[in-house]
């Protein structure tokens, strides 16, 4: 007669068994669902063959990979995807450094090889990059809050019809145009590859730092959790986005005399020394000779300070929240 004891033992061994060979199962078709699922994106780009240029980045691919290794790294690829520029990090800092050199060496030439010119050109320099990366970063953004109701019209239209959250998305990503429709496309393919809506939700709002759009996804974040109508939530929500749109379009016609005044009035000392330098020289000199020190730095130390400092006052007054 068999022993209770040794079936319970036996039985228990094959259902620990059954249970280890179904959790690996389970890991292996997700990971090889992942897998086909990336490979398609993978496919496409092997298929496009390399240009001479990009075969030969030598430099450039060892400079990418140090930067990506980095926080700083990090920081670059999420301005830059902010801005929608097609760069890596490592080309973003070698612009900024080709920049920096080339302005410094100009200054430097300018200013009868003065050291603190080379300095103030480099500073100058380092920042042209980063200028140009948040003016594209304003436009697109001012873009994408205009767009953001006839986004929300849409998608209400689709959820009233039957569609799902992610249908009404991929409808928005296929009719509305850029830059809206490129956002929304990357957040499908997230979600099409596995990662949880609010995941993919919360990746847009990084990319685009906009208070309307953390509105939209924290409420269907929240209707995700507690339920309700998606479509009447977000016809209100389109109603106030509108609203708001309009009104800051009326207070940004009204305010763009004096933004451009305070730019105008910045670049209008700097422009009088250019100006001057290439009429006479010697004048301009006068600052940088030996026996001026360091009066002639105080000088022009204080001339600067107060320039950033009217530029930042005119800023602030144009600058009206809604």
């Amino acid at each position: 007669m068999v022993e209770p004891l040794l079936v319970l033992m036996i039985g228990g061994g094959l259902a620990l068994l059954l249970l280890l060979i179904g959790i690996v199962v389970s890991i292996t078709s997700e990971r090889a669902l992942v897998e086909q699922r990336l490979g398609r994106y993978v496919e496409l780009q092997r298929a496009q063959p390399l240009t001479e240029k990009e075969r030969a980045r030598p430099l450039v691919d060892w400079l990418n990979r140090q930067v990506e290794r980095t926080s700083y790294g990090d920081r670059i690829s999420r301005e830059l995807a902010r801005a929608d520029l097609k760069l890596k990090s490592g080309e973003y800092f070698l612009i900024i450094l080709l920049s920096t050199a080339i302005i410094g060496l100009v200054f430097w030439n300018i200013g009868d090889r003065s050291i603190i010119m080379a300095i103030l050109g480099a500073i100058l320099g380092s920042q042209i990059p980063r200028f140009y990366v948040k003016m594209q970063q304003r436009k697109r953004l001012i873009k994408f809050n205009e767009q953001l109701p006839d986004m929300l019209n849409l998608m209400v239209n689709g959820l009233r019809a039957g569609f799902s959250t992610l249908q009404a998305m991929e409808s928005v990503s296929r009719e509305m145009p850029s830059p809206i429709s490129d956002e929304f496309r990357r957040v499908v393919q997230e979600i099409q590859l596995g990662v949880p809506m609010d995941r993919a939700l919360d990746n847009l709002l990084q990319r685009i730092p906009s208070d309307d759009l953390d509105l939209v996804i924290t409420a269907m974040n929240v209707q995700r959790e507690v339920g309700g109508n998606l479509a009447e939530i977000l016809d209100s929500i389109s109603f106030t986005i509108r609203e708001r749109v309009r009104i800051k379009g009326e207070i940004r016609v009204l305010t763009t005399q004096v933004m451009y005044s305070g730019r105008f009035l910045s670049l209008l000392p700097i422009i009088l020394i250019a100006v001057l330098y290439m009429i006479n020289r010697p004048y301009v000199m006068e600052f940088f000779k030996a026996e001026n020190f360091p009066c002639g730095y105080i000088a022009l130390g204080i001339a600067l300070f107060l320039i950033v400092t009217g530029y930042l006052v005119m800023n602030k007054l144009g600058n009206i929240e809604v």
